[in-house]
């Protein structure tokens, strides 16, 4: 069996709905929690991956807790003083 992402017209769905109950033996939908809460959730996951990956190859820095809250306090006071 192989899983698919389908994307339906909202004006389809009835039609769509109809076909998969008359091929039920060989269809069944189930809805991905992760998608309802987020409909970016794998390409978010797979950028996070790619992220981590670079960070541990070393492609990638990462700045130190302490300086991003220092950039974060400059940037706040420098907005304070506009």
């Amino acid at each position: 069996m192989q899983t698919m992402s389908v994307q339906i017209q909202d004006n389809y769905v009835t039609k769509f709905m109809s076909y998969v109950n008359n091929h039920s033996d060989n269809i069944s939908i189930t809805k991905d929690k992760n998608l309802e809460l987020d409909p970016y959730f794998y390409e978010r996951q797979k950028q996070l991956q790619q992220d981590i990956e670079d960070i541990d190859s070393g492609k990638t820095e990462m700045i130190s807790n302490e300086d991003f809250w220092n950039d974060i306090d400059n940037f706040t006071l420098a907005l304070q003083k506009w």
